[in-house]
């Protein structure tokens, strides 16, 4: 445990871990491997307004179509088209984060007086890099901490980074990596931002943002963490 390196808990393995979060919220119906389901889910009218289909609140082939297709795009299982629960959940926080728009810090939660630092609001799932009160980059959608692997909250510095990282402890890639806590970093990973549950508690970025991250940010240069992940 001396060494940091050994420390490493990164990004969570994404298959087999989906389902059952799913599930246990009630998310879908029992169905068939592949399958598109004819019920109608709870959250109809909502997923329905989100995509742009007719809202009437029943489900038709087409209705199924669609909602399978975001399902299967951003990791959400089962991927049967059902309107539940937790594919609603991720819709609501797509709509949340768009509403920020370019002023993620209106409320003044993230410091201002620490000159470049990097904000990370658990909440909106939302990142982004400021210079006190300017904003120099962001904010951009990420993937924290899941349940029981929260993304841990407070003033931290960059203290390691390392371009070509892979975790020692669940041996997967974690592309530029940028150490600000233990085991957490900001570092891409190839799937989506919205796809549940969530990482082991590093901040999941995709490739571009990662690497901008990477030429914005140094060593030594102060992260802060604050809010709470949905559903953790």
């Amino acid at each position: 445990m001396g060494d940091h390196r050994r420390r490493v808990v990164g990004v969570a393995a994404v298959a087999g871990l989906v389902a059952p979060l799913a599930l246990a919220l009630g998310a879908a119906p029992a169905q068939a491997a592949g399958s598109c389901t004819t019920q109608t889910g709870p959250r109809q009218k909502q997923v329905e307004k989100f995509l742009g289909r007719p809202v009437d609140g029943r489900q038709s082939a087409a209705d199924c179509k669609a909602i399978k297709a975001f399902q299967t795009k951003h990791g959400i299982t089962p991927n049967i088209g059902y309107a539940g629960p937790v594919t609603w959940g991720v819709m609501d926080l797509m709509n949340k984060q768009k509403a920020v728009g370019r002023t993620p810090n209106k409320a003044g939660k993230c410091p201002v007086n620490k000159g470049r630092i990097a904000c990370v609001d658990l909440t909106l799932q939302l990142s982004w890099i400021q210079d006190g009160k300017d904003l120099v980059y962001g904010p951009v959608p990420v993937r924290t901490g899941r349940n029981g692997y929260e993304t841990r909250t407070g003033l931290k510095k960059i203290y390691w980074r390392h371009i070509d990282h892979v975790s020692s402890i669940y041996h997967v890639p974690m592309p530029y990596s940028q150490f600000f806590d233990g085991g957490e970093a900001f570092h891409s990973v190839g799937v989506s931002m919205w796809n549940p549950p969530g990482s082991h508690g590093c901040v999941n970025m995709t490739k571009t943002t990662a690497k901008k991250y990477w030429s914005l940010l140094k060593t030594g240069d102060d992260v802060f963490v604050y809010g709470r992940k949905p559903g953790t």
